[in-house]
């Protein structure tokens, strides 16, 4: 199983990027698909997760900003980030939960300049 990961770079405070993460391998189902993120000197954190039925977990001061979605036929997470601020910055990992099994993917760098 890999997950890969796209859609980081840079942008102005205001703009938006869309990332999306593709599991490929021998997979029949994903429970739980999501991004976390890590900035520079602080821990990898939630940002948002979706599981198969379209349940939700958010990280606050995103919630109403970023907007997560799956396609199970294509097995991809999307993570569409709007109105992003400076400390959005991070690199953003995408992370499956596979039969119970966590994969992450190797992370995309996102840059929000002021």
């Amino acid at each position: 199983v890999q997950l890969q990961a796209c859609g980081g770079g840079l942008v102005q405070a205001g703009g938006s990027l869309r990332l999306s993460c593709t599991a490929s391998g021998s997979i029949f189902n994903i429970n739980t698909m999501g991004w976390y993120r890590q900035a520079p000197g602080k821990q990898r954190e939630l940002v948002a997760v979706i599981n198969s039925g379209g349940s939700t977990n958010w990280k606050d001061s995103v919630k109403e900003r970023f907007t997560i979605s799956r396609d199970n036929t294509k097995k991809t997470v999307y993570l569409q980030m709007n109105s992003l601020k400076p400390e959005d910055t991070a690199v953003y990992y995408c992370r499956a939960d596979i039969y119970g099994k966590d994969y992450w993917g190797k992370g995309t760098q996102v840059t929000v300049s002021s």
